[in-house]
């Protein structure tokens, strides 16, 4: 009979490994991570395998990129040749480098190749194209927009970081609005645009 602790388990494993895609990662590769975050102790390749019903070389494909991520780490136990792995326990620290590692991913990028759009464009006249100079402007814009956006958000997540998780906590509870209010829904515009 399985337990309700066993059946716990299983649907927080589940559930972590359909937030995978949010991530960018693989569905397996978070309920690897899940699976080591609840386990109590050390698992090996084999137990990987067994509990989650996969194969050797997608277990070991993906304990290898949670170990590349910094989400998990190698343990040796004496008297075994295995391998076993442990998840990072520190939630915020779990955080922390999922982040960095999507924004390495992701969101840099991103700003590369931003930089290289507005290169393009900025040609000197005389480069083959014939762009309508408005339409060239407004994509500039656009893409100024969304940098600067995006280094806003880089700034934010830095800012987050540096107060911790207490600091994070207590930015939450004093942004929360008293019970019965509705947060006010605001859409900036920008300058000029209607």
């Amino acid at each position: 009979m399985t337990s309700r602790l066993q059946l716990a388990r299983s649907l927080f494993v589940r559930r972590w490994g359909e937030m995978g895609g949010y991530w960018g990662i693989s569905r397996t590769m978070a309920e690897i991570h899940a699976l080591l975050f609840v386990s109590a102790r050390p698992l090996c390749t084999d137990d990987v395998m067994d509990q989650l019903k996969i194969s050797r070389g997608n277990a070991s494909m993906n304990l290898r990129a949670l170990v590349d991520w910094g989400l998990i780490d190698r343990v040796h136990q004496l008297g075994d040749r295995k391998e076993y792995f442990r998840a990072d326990t520190d939630v915020w620290h779990m955080f922390e480098t999922i982040m960095r590692q999507r924004r390495r991913r992701e969101v840099e990028p991103v700003f590369a190749t931003l930089e290289r759009c507005c290169e393009m464009v900025r040609a000197p006249q005389g480069a083959p194209g014939g762009d309508d100079p408005h339409e060239a402007a407004e994509f500039l814009q656009r893409l100024d927009d969304l940098r600067r956006f995006l280094t806003s958000m880089g700034r934010l997540f830095e800012l987050v970081l540096l107060v911790g998780p207490k600091g994070v906590e207590g930015l939450a509870a004093a942004m929360t609005p008293p019970p019965g209010t509705r947060p006010r829904r605001t859409r900036t515009r920008a300058a000029g645009r209607p």
